[in-house]
């Protein structure tokens, strides 16, 4: 049983972003990691997504006994930065309180590593991010799809589904990718 505090010591709640794309087409895509990973947590807390005024789809409720907020851009990834920046500014939650679950193609897929600041590497989502919050100084949650094949370009790479191998070994990863998640909000994390 996990104790839910009233707040954090700086009083605020963690935002906990996962960045995807919106609709059926892209619902399975390796560009959707981070938005996968947010299903999982939301199921974590027994919630659900709901509409919200900053455009997001939001779910309150506690991880690990903080008391945290999982949001879900509904806009496409390289337009996320303003609904991102509009629901921590809803939640009074900094860049300090702000976790962003996203694919990564630096990292070999199933991986998951967590970084706090740094440049967006070519990520629209995180160049989205980082315009509209004015600040690289938020921790990622990076869920590694590995490179592409070949000389496939990797547009084209993280916009196509997961391959077949890449399924079955998907949920083992998002759980780990929450896990991560969940490591980063404990009280001696963030």
């Amino acid at each position: 049983m996990h104790i839910l505090r009233r707040s954090r010591p700086d009083g605020k709640r963690v935002v906990v972003v996962g960045l995807g794309n919106p609709g059926e087409r892209y619902a399975r895509t390796r560009h959707n990691a981070g938005a996968l990973t947010l299903d999982v947590l939301v199921a974590r807390i027994g919630g659900s997504l709901k509409r919200h005024k900053s455009g997001c789809l939001v779910a309150e409720g506690a991880l690990v006994g903080e008391k945290c907020v999982l949001a879900r851009p509904t806009s496409f990834m390289n337009e996320s930065g303003r609904q991102v920046r509009a629901v921590a500014q809803w939640y009074k939650s900094g860049p300090q309180q702000l976790v962003v679950v996203h694919d990564e193609l630096d990292i070999p897929f199933g991986d998951v590593r967590v970084k706090k600041g740094g440049g967006s590497a070519g990520h629209n989502g995180l160049s989205s991010l980082i315009t509209h919050l004015g600040t690289k100084d938020f921790t990622r949650v990076r869920v590694g799809i590995g490179r592409p094949p070949g000389r496939q370009e990797p547009a084209d790479f993280v916009l196509a589904p997961f391959s077949s191998s890449e399924r079955r070994e998907l949920p083992a990863v998002l759980e780990d990718a929450a896990d991560a998640v969940e490591k980063v909000i404990e009280p001696s994390g963030c």
